[in-house]
């Protein structure tokens, strides 16, 4: 909003200000419209008084794969061995899932999500645990 002078007419920006706000209609007084201001203050501050489309507007985060910098971003790095048949059970799971999202999919993404996802069946992980022999008594 740099460049308007104030008191110069009227906010060529009122129209779009007021379809995202319905709070603008009361800060017509001042020089700048409170939403602008506001993301001003978030960006140079962190901690102002939060209106409610602020509040809306922090508790919508990007999505994990646009806000990293690279795949290993924010993740600790952990071995991993895999039989034949899992790799290949691995590479079939990642060329479908491409295919479902018609984009690239990460290797290191899908690995985290089968572990979150066997982190939540873990009913499933115990039967092929139990198939490895897990759980297997011998008398002796």
């Amino acid at each position: 909003m740099t460049g308007m002078k104030e008191g110069a007419g009227e906010d060529p920006f009122a129209e779009d200000s007021s379809t995202t706000s319905s709070d603008t209609s009361e800060e017509t007084g001042s020089v700048e419209p409170e939403p602008i201001a506001n993301a001003e203050n978030e960006s140079t501050s962190g901690s102002t008084s939060k209106s409610p489309q602020s509040q809306q507007r922090q508790s919508m985060q990007i999505p994990y794969k646009f806000r990293r910098d690279g795949v290993q971003d924010g993740r600790d790095r952990v071995p991993l061995f895999l039989q034949p048949e899992t790799k290949r059970a691995e590479r079939d799971a990642l060329r479908e899932l491409e295919d479902r999202f018609d984009d690239d999919v990460s290797l290191t993404d899908l690995r985290e999500a089968l572990v979150i996802a066997g982190l939540d069946q873990l009913d499933d992980v115990e039967e092929q645990l139990e198939e490895w022999g897990y759980g297997m008594t011998f008398d002796t």
